[in-house]
């Protein structure tokens, strides 16, 4: 059998965190996956196994200071049932995996798994989310984008857990997201596009744009983001040139069993310009 804890209290499993290197598991849908050896084998985990996805600590949800504050242990299937999450993130939310594996899926595993076509990704990444990483000796406030450094790796301390993701409790005038699949479900991402912005009196007041499985992590560029704020959106049909070409040196797809880099960047580049005329419609 894996050796394995299953603390009580989140307190505990930070104790336990502090004295034994030992992996994190909530739901198990990603880390199973990557450990299994095949029939009938027990997956190869080189660490005992810390069982944290039953912590009542991580599993809350509510809004303080308007924002909202998601625990790490939070299934997938608890964000689509929530009143308070923005509807552009459980479509993210939706689409990903099965029934089955949503009911298992926690938000907090899907971002340490920090693959670069992880479904949360995108809108995480858009909304500039906060992730609180507490250890026994601190607790620190980090970024996303700080707290991912590249494919299946992240900044996370050796004796420090993910405990909470915190976004804006905010929803966009103009909403778009497309996951680019085999199928509509149980598919995996060949390419994953999301867009929001804001408009008031037909001019852009704010813009968030994020490509998920195109490059080694996921692509937001606030410098293209901040040319395009203030831009009537009457305007946006000249701009949409000008605006591909800058992305297009940001989407570095790779080929892999999924799909192909020249397709990957070929559809992102049409989804970016589908959202923008979109934009061009919004009166």
């Amino acid at each position: 059998m894996v050796d394995g804890f299953r603390p009580v209290t989140l307190q505990e499993t930070l104790n336990i965190r502090s004295q034994y290197n030992c992996t994190p598991i909530a739901g198990g849908t990603d880390l199973m996956v990557q450990k299994a050896r095949g029939f009938a084998l027990k997956p190869g985990f080189e660490q005992p196994l810390l069982f944290i996805g039953h912590l009542p600590e991580l599993q809350k949800i509510v809004i303080k200071n308007n924002q909202i504050h998601i625990g790490s242990g939070l299934l997938l299937t608890d964000l689509l049932n929530s009143e308070i999450i923005p509807e552009i993130f459980k479509e993210a939310v939706r689409l990903m995996a099965s029934p089955p594996s949503r009911n298992l899926a926690s938000i907090g595993g899907n971002i340490c798994n920090a693959s670069p076509a992880g479904d949360t990704l995108p809108y995480l990444y858009a909304v500039d989310a906060k992730l609180v990483l507490k250890s026994v000796r601190s607790e620190r406030l980090v970024s996303i984008g700080e707290f991912i450094t590249g494919p299946k790796q992240t900044a996370l301390g050796q004796d420090e857990l993910l405990t909470e993701i915190i976004i804006p409790n905010k929803i966009f005038n103009v909403n778009y997201y497309k996951k680019v699949g085999q199928r509509k479900g149980m598919s995996l991402t060949k390419a994953v596009f999301l867009g929001m912005t804001d408009i008031k009196n037909d001019n852009l007041t704010d813009i968030r744009i994020a490509f998920g499985s195109v490059s080694p992590k996921i692509v937001r560029s606030r410098e293209i983001e901040r040319t395009i704020v203030g831009k009537p959106t009457f305007e946006m049909i000249t701009a949409i040139p000008e605006i591909l070409a800058k992305y297009a040196l940001l989407i570095r797809p790779i080929d892999d069993a999924r799909s192909t880099a020249v397709y990957r960047k070929k559809v992102s580049l049409r989804l970016l310009e589908d959202f923008l005329r979109k934009i061009d419609k919004e009166k």
